[in-house]
């Protein structure tokens, strides 16, 4: 079992300190969520929530993730880097693929691209991106960066993106694999037919066996049972050594997740304070597994 730290919503200031901090704890990743702005007035309803009400406002932090990212890659040595989520359809497929492409080079292969498709139609609004095609445009994106990330010279012809012929260089040592997050019928379908793993929204075990055998079965019938596939899961009950063992061994669960530190440790905390955390954490429930 593998074990990420949600930096979502942490003070900017401090994420270089909080990633070396993971890193000295032994968890194998860090996580960073996406928006670019939040609207004046909100209107689009959280998904995830019984009120449909997001629990962040436009105070927030979000930093950009892959800015980020890059310079906390530069500060670790082996830690793993990831979104959860990037809004993909919100961009253009080659500027990701760019972007992307260049820190997973930067890193050593440290990155990987956990992707949704947004709920805040306002952020699509004020880009004029079309909101409605976004599920349709995100599966043609999956192709899109596979190629860009080959290095090789290429083209795509798609009913959303016709690509002449390009050659995108520095490619990433390897394909970015790319994690789709999500718990509705199109995200699931999209993970295990396009999706080199799957990222969970706060679940309880039971929730989480339930999806989890779901997308194996949703596997097999497309013949990717045999492929390697990796699962982010966070859970919405303390960590149980046990529950975690059964997830892992009879679900397919590879990794989980712990919760923001606005979430864990109040509001506002110092690196320290976050970095003690993550390492009685480590202590607590990364050395018994």
């Amino acid at each position: 079992m593998k074990f990420w730290q949600a930096a979502s919503f942490a003070e900017p200031d401090q994420l270089l300190a909080i990633a070396q901090g993971a890193e000295a704890a032994g968890f194998h990743g860090l996580l960073m969520s996406d928006h670019l702005f939040f609207p004046g007035r909100l209107t689009s309803k959280y998904p995830y929530s019984e009120d449909g009400a997001p629990g962040f406002d436009g105070t927030t932090p979000f930093p950009e993730p892959w800015t980020a990212i890059a310079a906390m890659a530069a500060a670790t040595e082996r830690l793993r880097f990831a979104t959860m989520v990037y809004i993909l359809p919100l961009r253009h497929p080659l500027e990701v693929a760019k972007a992307v492409g260049t820190v997973s080079l930067l890193s050593g292969g440290r990155v990987d691209l956990g992707v949704g498709a947004g709920w805040i139609r306002e952020e699509f609004d004020t880009l004029g991106v079309p909101f409605e095609t976004r599920g349709r445009r995100m599966n043609e994106m999956f192709d899109v960066l596979r190629l860009a990330w080959t290095g090789d010279r290429v083209e795509y012809r798609g009913e959303h993106f016709d690509l002449p012929p390009f050659q995108m260089s520095p490619a990433p040592p390897a394909p970015v694999p790319i994690l789709v997050g999500g718990t509705s019928a199109p995200a699931l379908r999209r993970a295990a037919t396009l999706g080199d793993g799957w990222m969970g929204t706060g679940q309880t075990p039971d929730e989480a066996a339930a999806l989890l055998d779901d997308l194996a079965r949703r596997r097999r019938e497309v013949g990717r049972q045999d492929e390697p596939f990796e699962t982010v899961v966070p859970l919405v009950t303390p960590p149980d050594a046990e529950v975690l063992k059964r997830l892992e061994h009879q679900h397919g669960m590879t990794s989980t997740t712990v919760w923001p530190f606005s979430y864990t440790l109040g509001p506002t905390s110092t690196a320290q304070q976050k970095c003690d955390a993550m390492a009685r954490f480590a202590d607590e429930v990364i050395a018994k597994l």
